[in-house]
């Protein structure tokens, strides 16, 4: 089949300069509108993925992210707010970006086009087959990750993708692709729009999804959070408070004695 770049194709609107801030914006929001539909399209797909996920992470499995630029950025972002939010070591979600810590804030000249740095850069994090590689690439075409998940599926590790072109090349190389067609940007070429919010929003539903399945949510609270400021100790407080009937002074004490909700919740269900 024909590789077509969509994300390439020219934007559905011209003469943006000569709009005023008010059509910018609602024609912004208008495409942006359409990327959760795009991500609705992909449920079966992210479906499978986070399914293989808990039981690879019940064994002891990570999850690598993998990517350029934005899509390089989002992966890292989603890796980092794992261990604040679900109480889960820094090591079970690695977000890798071409270039390295400087290209999170600085474009690393040429970094993506390296096609041997990604696999390498997996070896050095000691990669076995039960871990899983997410390769990020709203082009589908980043050599940095392409050349990294055709390495890992060599070696028996689970892959893959998550793009916003039809038949890519990165799709090619996963054994679970997801193809989020959100149509060309508002601005042309620029994939940090819609591409980057669906990226953002996918990446959200894998590792809240696979957190949740896992236990490190009850009912609908993070009680596995870490409580790293007196917003979130407030918060556990709360929380212990409804669940157990304490007295607020009471459930603090706990929670900073315990370190966590689900651990003060559990020593009473032992203890009761």
């Amino acid at each position: 089949m024909t590789f077509t770049k969509i994300t390439e194709q020219a934007s559905l609107y011209d003469h943006l300069e000569e709009m005023s801030v008010h059509e910018l914006l609602t024609n912004i929001n208008r495409e942006d509108q359409k990327v959760a539909l795009a991500v609705k399209e992909c449920i079966p797909q992210i479906e499978k993925l986070v399914n293989a996920l808990v039981e690879r992470m019940k064994s002891g499995g990570r999850i690598f992210y993998m990517g350029a630029g934005t899509s390089g950025r989002l992966g890292v972002l989603d890796a980092s707010e794992i261990p604040p939010t679900f109480g889960m070591p820094s090591t079970l979600v690695i977000g890798l970006i071409a270039g390295g810590e400087k290209a999170l804030r600085n474009p690393v000249e040429n970094a993506e086009d390296n096609p041997l740095r990604g696999w390498e850069e997996l070896q050095e994090h000691h990669i076995t087959s039960s871990d899983t590689v997410i390769g990020i690439a709203a082009s589908g075409t980043t050599p940095y990750v392409i050349h990294a998940l055709r390495e890992a599926r060599k070696h028996g590790i689970l892959t893959a993708s998550i793009c916003s072109n039809p038949n890519a090349p990165i799709s090619q190389e996963a054994e679970i692709a997801i193809e989020m067609i959100v149509g060309p940007e508002f601005v042309t070429g620029s994939s940090r729009m819609k591409s980057g919010t669906g990226q953002k929003m996918i990446l959200n539903m894998i590792t809240t999804s696979t957190m949740i399945r896992l236990g490190r949510v009850k009912g609908n609270r993070m009680v596995n959070m870490q409580l790293s400021n007196q917003k979130l100790v407030d918060r556990g407080t709360r929380m212990i408070t409804e669940e157990l009937g304490l007295p607020y002074d009471k459930a603090k004490e706990l929670l900073l004695l315990h370190g966590s909700v689900k651990k003060v919740l559990d020593y009473f269900k032992k203890n009761s």
